[in-house]
């Protein structure tokens, strides 16, 4: 594919008023063959630079062919000009991460399924699969099953009954969706990904733990996407819901009765207890711990390897164990390197003090 062809289908330029408005260098218009980091990127490869790295020397080392640059930031210029004096083509972009993820898909697009359902497919007479759906082979499709339109069911595929699926869903090879579970429109669940799985309740008796029948429903709404080998579970009532838009990492596990709200982004090996509730926007970083029922605002931020007992207001960062706000976190850290001077230093005061 051709620089040019590829930069007609970028966002950037069909919503900034065309190629024309924004600063490009076409430098033989380089025939592109696939795309690449830029420190591994070589000819016939494009890749992208964002503002913030050591941008000029890693465009020196580069051999890309093609570049999106940042179209703000005090390098700018100095970009524009190294690539062209390198005979790379470019164009500079209000985002260009945003314009190599639409690049990657013009690039390396994705094969379409046929729909039809394979022989080796074991589907309950009472279930029903919508019309242009592809079902692979050996998936298990349980009773009273309601899958949509257009959905692509991949081999291994296992589908209690009671399960709904929305119109354009995809579920991965070996994912598993227990009675309860419902997806709406264009969600994706990933390989071995176990949704509606029962949660953990029990209850304490004399003669020890009685089970707790788990018997709610888990809620993913539109877009929602789960990674590889998470896990979200069924509540003993009422529902387990994670809002449009959400985007799960693999190996994530998600309690009974969780709720979030929109648009919001958990990495791998984040737990959530049962009854904790996300607002809108949230991002949870790797690793990070939810205690039962604790409370995320809105657009709040827990980075790695937080644990979160308590309430975090809407827009906070927080970090650490037990969570505080990170600014405090920071310099509690640059701190405890000195703890050892500290402790020396008292010892002596203590010394000089004793009669």
């Amino acid at each position: 594919m051709r620089f040019s062809d590829l930069l007609s289908r970028l966002s950037d330029v069909r919503n900034g008023g065309g190629l024309e408005q924004l600063p490009h260098h076409l430098a033989g218009d380089p025939e592109l063959e696939g795309a690449a980091a830029l420190d591994q990127a070589r000819p016939g490869q494009l890749s992208f630079l964002e503002p913030g790295n050591a941008l000029a020397a890693a465009l020196a080392a580069s051999g890309a062919s093609a570049l999106l640059l940042p179209l703000r930031g005090d390098e700018t210029e100095a970009l524009q000009q190294q690539a062209s004096a390198r005979g790379m083509a470019w164009i500079a972009l209000q985002d260009p991460r945003l314009g190599f993820a639409e690049a990657l898909d013009a690039l390396y697009p994705r094969r379409p399924l046929p729909p039809g359902i394979h022989p080796s497919a074991v589907i309950d007479p009472s279930a029903v699969v919508g019309m242009g759906s592809h079902v692979a082979a050996h998936v298990v499709i349980g009773a009273q099953v309601q899958i949509g339109a257009s959905c692509v069911i991949h081999p291994n595929v296992v589908l209690y009954d009671d399960v709904q699926i929305g119109e354009g869903c995809e579920l991965h090879a070996g994912a598993v969706l227990h009675p309860g579970s419902r997806l709406g429109l264009g969600c994706v669940v990933h390989s071995n990904a176990v949704i509606g799985s029962e949660g953990f309740g029990f209850v304490p008796t004399a003669s020890g733990w009685r089970k707790m029948p788990q018997t709610g429903l888990v809620v993913l709404e539109d877009g929602v996407e789960v990674g590889c080998g998470s896990t979200i579970d069924r509540p003993s009532v009422g529902e387990t819901r994670l809002g449009a838009g959400t985007k799960i990492d693999n190996l994530v596990h998600i309690g009974h009765g969780v709720t979030t709200g929109k648009g919001c982004a958990l990495a791998a090996q984040v737990g959530i207890a049962g009854g904790a509730k996300l607002g809108n926007g949230v991002i949870l970083a790797g690793q990070v711990g939810l205690a039962n029922k604790a409370v995320m605002g809105d657009r709040s931020i827990a980075s790695s390897k937080s644990g979160v007992h308590g309430e975090v207001a809407a827009g906070e960062v927080v970090s650490g164990y037990p969570a505080i706000p990170n600014r405090l976190w920071l310099r509690c850290s640059a701190a405890f390197n000195k703890l050892p001077e500290l402790a020396k230093a008292l010892r002596q005061l203590e010394k000089q003090a004793r009669p």
